[in-house]
């Protein structure tokens, strides 16, 4: 394939003018493929930062992306809050690995895919675009197609697609606010994610408290209901952030409290995914309502809070914003 750059892509990077270019590849895959000599500027392999003034020829032969021919497909149950032609957006449940690995090479959200919607092996990973801890639930978006995934893993690069979830943590968080720091693996415990005076990548994580949980009813203890909204992705990003506040979620085996038995996993669920449709460009929003296990402990945890019976009736809050509709589109 040759193509001549453009005049309006004049001063871009070729990196950047790469993705303007191939806007059905993303540009990690794009800059693998320049890094291994697959793209051409002028008949030489080029840096990504090299500038581009508009004129040059691009020769370059695409390899196919790499799609998910190892994975079998299994008939697992899966909670579809919406699908269409391009996207699938679930309500993944607690417990349920996301992706093949070491010790889980089946029965994972992958595997379930590929039963439920055969066209994603054409699709890097299956179409995943990102991923939940195995037991953290909620919401979670695929893409049925390689054009629909890069457009919301670059909305995800952006930052232009919210993710907010819901965590209970031990004691009383009375403000809102934000951690900045950097995250990387842990030094010495590779399976961990810690911050970083060194290395490591910006993580963000904006927070507010919603609902209180203390008093004489609770002998002492103290837990507060925290809204979470992710700037950036990082692995762990929630559990560490909160950890290092010093109020660890609820259930956290790796970050949270010694001894800390009142929740069998964190207490933590993405509750609420806002993007733009890849085939509209129109702002749309998704709720997954809270799992059976976490309703029962905030309703377990009020019922102590008001000195009042857990089987009395209470409203049943799912902080469903949206009126009890999964999606709507805003103006």
């Amino acid at each position: 394939m040759h193509i001549t750059v453009p005049s309006k892509l004049s001063g871009m990077r070729l990196d950047a003018a790469l993705a303007a270019l191939f806007p059905d590849h993303s540009r990690n895959r794009l800059k693998g493929w320049l890094d291994e000599g697959k793209i051409l500027l002028d008949g030489a392999v080029m840096p990504a930062k090299t500038k581009v003034y508009g004129g040059e020829d691009i020769v370059t032969d695409l390899p196919e992306a790499e799609i998910e021919t190892t994975a079998v497909a299994e008939d697992i149950p899966i909670d579809v809050i919406f699908e269409d032609e391009q996207i699938i957006i679930i309500n993944k449940p607690p417990g349920l690995v996301v992706h093949p690995g070491a010790g889980n090479r089946d029965g994972t959200l992958l595997n379930a895919l590929l039963h439920h919607a055969p066209e994603v092996a054409n699709v890097v990973r299956a179409g995943i675009v990102h991923r939940l801890d195995k037991d953290t639930s909620g919401v979670m978006m695929v893409a049925k197609t390689a054009k629909a995934q890069t457009n919301l893993v670059r909305q995800l690069q952006s930052r232009s697609a919210s993710r907010e979830y819901l965590a209970l943590v031990h004691g009383t968080l009375r403000r809102p606010g934000t951690v900045e720091n950097m995250l990387g693996r842990h030094p010495k415990e590779r399976t961990k994610m810690a911050a970083l005076v060194f290395g490591g990548k910006p993580a963000i994580t904006h927070f507010k408290p919603r609902e209180d949980f203390g008093g004489p009813a609770l002998l002492g203890r103290h837990y507060t209901l925290v809204e979470c909204k992710l700037e950036t992705g990082r692995t762990h990003q929630i559990r560490v952030h909160m950890s290092g506040l010093r109020h660890p979620i609820v259930g956290d085996a790796t970050y949270g409290k010694r001894g800390d038995t009142m929740f069998d996993r964190q207490a933590l669920h993405a509750w609420r995914l806002t993007v733009k449709h890849p085939s509209t460009g129109k702002p749309v929003q998704f709720i997954a309502p809270l799992p059976n296990d976490m309703k029962m402990m905030l309703k377990t945890l009020r019922a102590e809070r008001d000195n009042r019976s857990v089987d009395d009736d209470f409203d049943d809050d799912d902080f469903d914003d949206s009126g009890n509709e999964f999606i709507y589109v805003r103006d």
